[in-house]
């Protein structure tokens, strides 16, 4: 009996991953993020997937003063694949197209961009996880989201 359990339950890890690595936009992301410290502080806002697209909204900035903003989406093309578009300041949006994906966590990468060329997201427990880096991983920039108001 023990061994028939295991075996279901390897079938269903493994039909949830071939799911996963379809391009199912990472509905895990939903939510309303926040990191302080001291008074630094650093917001990100995500949408439900919907219509083949998450859009989000991020925000730094120290005290009462806006450092920095940007608009972000994470996209499904017709073939499947999934891309992230970041325009900070409003500016045009650089495409990073996702590299790598698991139930939560998923990589996106432009190896062409300055700064950054690898974004990164995955969840640990309640928290949300982000880095920003170099293709080889130099330069990381690290956050740690919280939920919003908790």
């Amino acid at each position: 009996m023990k061994k028939r359990v295991s075996t279901i339950a390897a079938m269903l890890l493994l039909g949830l991953s071939a799911t996963v690595s379809a391009g199912e936009l990472p509905s895990w992301l939903t939510g309303e993020w926040q990191q302080e410290i001291g008074d630094r502080w650093t917001e990100e806002v995500w949408t439900l997937p919907r219509g083949g697209v998450m859009i989000g909204v991020g925000r730094t900035g120290r005290g009462e003063s806006l450092r920095s903003w940007e608009v972000m989406r994470i996209v499904r093309a017709a073939d499947g694949s999934l891309a992230f578009h970041g325009a900070p300041e409003g500016g045009t949006a650089t495409i990073f197209p996702v590299v790598e994906q698991g139930v939560r966590d998923i990589t996106f990468a432009n190896p062409d961009h300055d700064y950054p060329q690898r974004i990164r997201y995955w969840r640990e427990g309640r928290l949300l996880m982000a880095e920003t880096a170099k293709m080889d991983g130099s330069a990381a920039q690290n956050w740690t989201y919280s939920p919003a108001g908790q």
